[in-house]
């Protein structure tokens, strides 16, 4: 039994780091693709490629990472006990399948409102986003069968290959294959549908090795999936989840509704100077948290010193990180936005710095979150997140300042104030039985893939 855990746990990291290769290759080449569209496209298709991605990943997000996170931990429950996964797999599918035709139910009858109001009247830009949310149904179903069953090798490749998809898209518009925004919102809608190819392969993997349905002798058997099982930890995840949304993806949607397409795309390029570093940070993340986990669980004085050390390392590097990247800025930052992202926008010097400081703010807000996950405080750190994200949303709505600078303030500002809730969580922490999370166990796959989730 020894040999088997110990075997386990390698397996376990070799695998994780592969994840870890994946997550940054993802969000690099999802910085790509936007790259390559802001130089392709003029400011109004643009802008409109920027409402179609932000809209799409606020609904996934809400909309199946409950049941990808679900799937994941039954899985992984069952497969420690040697029990069959077959009934959580079809539970699950049947879940998502419900949320997909209701989404898609609805998305139908506002079907004019979302066209008009969203794309400008353009009916196919609704129809990627319906056909990239429901692709994503399926992808997000795929991941939580992948990591559930610890295959995070084509857990990998199902990241690299929405990534590599949409990218080659917007690289056949930069380079005259192709020509206009619709090229690129097909892209957003096909890529993840091509993901969850994958599926089949690792369904026909799974067959070969499925576990009998006999129970173990001596062995607990795993309970029964349902959507009320740990649900208390799901729900503070998706808060965490969706708050997340709010400041990335939230601002491009206000600069929309108050100043048009071409506004949305702008300050989307601006906000990139978070987004790109928040992306690749992901990679980070995802190793960060079961190491802390790990050390937090042994319970040892030195060991918590190692848990104390590590943070205050991590959040020394994003501040010298965060430091250069200001530097950078004011010495030519419009000029390097340029060159980024084309000369169809002009960019203020002051509100870069600004989303720099923000950025910075933000990637060590992010760091503490993952320390008081592995403190076992995932309630505390959902109540920051929704408390901070919804601060974030009345200052939007306050016409203090231009719709630009009340999005970058406001992003910097609500960046700073998640920062110091977290610290102060992370500094006297209080767990709950019901956070706890063990080295190895489902729920740190679960929250592992939480942090990792922003490469899309």
């Amino acid at each position: 039994m020894k040999d088997r855990a110990s075997a386990g746990t390698r397996e376990y990291g070799r695998s994780a780091a592969l994840l870890t290769v994946a997550v940054g290759a993802s969000g690099l080449l999802t910085y790509v693709f936007f790259a390559l569209a802001s130089h392709a496209l003029d400011s109004e298709e643009y802008g409109r490629i920027v409402v179609l991605w932000s809209v799409m990943f606020i609904a996934i997000s809400v909309l199946f990472r409950p049941v990808e996170q679900l799937l994941s931990r039954t899985i992984a429950e069952r497969d420690a006990h040697d029990q069959p996964i077959g009934h959580a797999v079809r539970v699950a599918a049947q879940i998502q399948l419900v949320i997909a035709l209701a989404f898609t139910a609805l998305a139908v009858l506002f079907r004019s409102e979302i066209t008009d109001r969203l794309f400008d009247g353009d009916e196919l830009f609704f129809w990627a986003l319906v056909a990239s949310v429901l692709g994503f149904a399926v992808s997000f179903f795929a991941r939580g069968f992948l990591a559930g069953s610890g295959r995070f090798g084509l857990y990998s490749w199902l990241l690299l290959i929405d990534a590599v998809a949409r990218t080659s898209f917007a690289l056949a518009v930069a380079v005259g294959l192709a020509e206009g925004a619709d090229p690129i919102a097909l892209g957003i809608a096909i890529a993840p549908a091509l993901s969850a190819l994958i599926l089949p392969l690792a369904g026909r993997e799974a067959a070969g090795r499925q576990a009998p349905a006999t129970e173990v002798a001596g062995r607990e058997p795993a309970p029964q999936f349902t959507l009320a099982e740990g649900g208390g930890f799901a729900a503070a995840i998706l808060l965490v989840m969706v708050s997340e949304q709010v400041f990335l993806n939230s601002g491009p949607l206000f600069a929309r509704a108050e100043e048009g397409a071409a506004a949305a795309g702008f300050i989307f390029n601006v906000l990139m100077i978070a987004r790109a570093p928040v992306v690749l940070f992901q990679a980070a993340a995802t190793s960060l948290l079961p190491h802390l986990t790990r050390l937090r669980s042994t319970g040892e004085k030195s060991s918590e010193e190692a848990f104390r050390l590590s943070v205050r390392i991590t959040l020394g590097a994003i501040a010298g990180f965060a430091a250069l990247t200001m530097l950078a800025i004011l010495a030519a930052g419009p000029e390097l936005m340029q060159a980024a992202f084309g000369g169809t926008f002009t960019y203020d010097r002051g509100g870069l710095v600004i989303v720099a400081a923000g950025m910075g703010l933000y990637l060590g807000a992010t760091t503490l979150n993952q320390a008081v996950l592995a403190q076992g405080q995932a309630h505390r750190a959902a109540l920051c997140w929704g408390a901070s994200a919804a601060g974030l949303i009345a200052w939007y709505a306050v016409p203090a300042l231009d719709v630009f600078r009340r999005i970058e303030v406001g992003f910097a500002g609500a960046a700073a104030v998640l920062f110091l809730l977290l610290y102060l969580v992370y500094a006297r922490p209080r767990p709950e039985a019901g956070d706890r999370i063990e080295p190895g166990s489902p729920r740190e796959i679960e929250a592992r893939l939480a942090a990792a989730d922003e490469a899309l």
